[in-house]
């Protein structure tokens, strides 16, 4: 499966598993600086925040670009 797709990182990655190893690293406070969205900053928890990001491509483009950068 990895021939299909040798260029994209992400590739076979879930945004909920996205999520959980920056939430392990980061915690939710930092992650709200980092990424200042309602999601993170106001009552976070994976479940409202997945909702949120698959919804809004932007937002969700904003945390793979992070979790690129912390973790490749």
């Amino acid at each position: 499966m990895k021939e299909e797709q040798p260029n994209n990182p992400l590739h076979g990655v879930t945004l909920e598993m996205i999520l959980t190893k920056l939430v392990a690293r980061y915690g939710w406070a930092e992650l709200g600086e980092r990424i200042p969205i309602n999601c993170f900053i106001n009552n976070p928890s994976v479940k409202s925040s997945l909702t949120f990001l698959r919804k809004t491509p932007w937002a969700r483009q904003k945390v793979e670009d992070l979790y690129l950068d912390s973790f490749l």
